[in-house]
């Protein structure tokens, strides 16, 4: 049976297990977390991004996760600066157009703060003169910065991003640098 671990990654960790570009860097890696053996990540988290990562000891289990043909749904929690309006969320519903083509229609819509939501290090900017506001982006696609590129495209840049959900895994309450086993079923 496949292996499966789900893991929140905290904001500034880079989503491998080791920082091969940069010899002696202090930038924390997988491996400051988890000390499971054989597990690899199923898919990518930018460092400044947030929330679930799955991992796997099975390369088809994670190439069906990771590989853009199958088109595993993932949930984001995005705070953006702005106020979202239905134009915006449109816009994101029926795909924009990016430099490397138009998205896939996405699911979005306006959702109060995340409960409970953990403090973030360093925390997002705030600025007094300009609002916030939660979306939660479901995408079935994995390009480069997407969700963040976006957002920017209809005018209310990422502040914040988190992943909630790959497929049937969700993060639940996963406390940032926890892990958990799951099964391959999403439970």
């Amino acid at each position: 049976m496949n292996r499966v671990i789900l893991f929140n990654k905290p904001f500034g960790v880079l989503s491998q297990f080791t920082d091969k570009g940069t010899e002696g860097s202090p930038r924390p890696t997988l491996s400051a977390y988890i000390d499971e053996k054989g597990f690899y990540p199923a898919g990518r988290l930018d460092r400044d991004s947030e929330g679930l990562m799955v991992l796997t000891d099975s390369g088809p289990l994670q190439a069906r996760i990771s590989h853009p043909k199958y088109k595993l749904a993932k949930t984001y929690w995005v705070q953006v600066e702005g106020t979202p309006d239905e134009q915006a969320l449109s816009a994101l519903r029926s795909g924009v157009m990016l430099k490397d083509g138009k998205t896939a229609p996405a699911k979005a819509r306006l959702i109060d703060p995340p409960d409970p939501l953990w403090n973030r290090d360093p925390p997002v900017r705030f600025r007094k003169s300009v609002p916030d506001a939660w979306l939660e982006i479901t995408i079935t696609e994995g390009r480069n910065r997407q969700v963040r590129r976006m957002t920017a495209h209809v005018g209310l840049p990422t502040l914040r991003l988190i992943r909630a959900r790959v497929g049937d895994w969700e993060l639940h309450k996963l406390q940032p640098g926890a892990w958990r086993f799951s099964s391959e079923l999403g439970r």
